[in-house]
């Protein structure tokens, strides 16, 4: 999934009035203003409302369902013929910011800005993306985006990438 890519996507978001917030990789390339890694995928999340809408957006461009142990109506991926990979994540909050359906983003999570290819997007906040990146077995790129974060926005390093970090070095 390159950064044209992803761009094309939440300009066709903007463009139908559908808010995107850019999670995993891509979310924290865009905290940082910059790429770091290759991405396979692009991890959204969108209020729920809109995933029909969504859906026939994405049909057009060639973008079909990929079944996975995890497919939910509120937890689907989307691919398309060149291999491109959209993880799509849907959420509910009720009139006062409580979620009441789907994936359970806080509300506050859903405030991060950044740039892609200098492209401005919604994305993550930095401190929900370090804690979304916890309680899991991580792997290396996770480690890099994690620590890349909390250095980049004076965040503490949580405990077990501190213990990562001390095992691997």
């Amino acid at each position: 999934m390159t950064a044209q890519e992803v761009i094309k996507i939440v300009q066709l978001f903007e463009e139908n009035a559908i808010e995107v917030y850019i999670d995993g990789g891509w979310g924290v390339d865009a905290l940082l203003g910059k790429q770091t890694r290759t991405h396979t995928d692009l991890d959204i999340a969108v209020q729920h409302k809109d995933v029909a809408q969504i859906r026939v957006l994405l049909e057009t461009r060639g973008y079909q369902d990929r079944l996975c142990d995890d497919t939910r109506d509120c937890n689907f991926v989307l691919v398309n013929h060149q291999g491109n990979e959209i993880d799509i994540h849907s959420y509910t909050f009720d009139s006062t910011g409580n979620h009441i359906y789907g994936i359970e983003y806080p509300y506050d999570s859903l405030s991060g800005h950044g740039l892609i290819a200098g492209y401005p997007v919604r994305c993550i906040s930095p401190k929900w993306m370090v804690r979304f990146h916890t309680g899991y077995a991580f792997d290396e790129n996770d480690y890099r985006d994690v620590k890349a974060l909390c250095y980049h926005f004076g965040i503490m390093l949580p405990w077990e990438y501190e213990e990562f970090e001390k095992n691997c070095g």
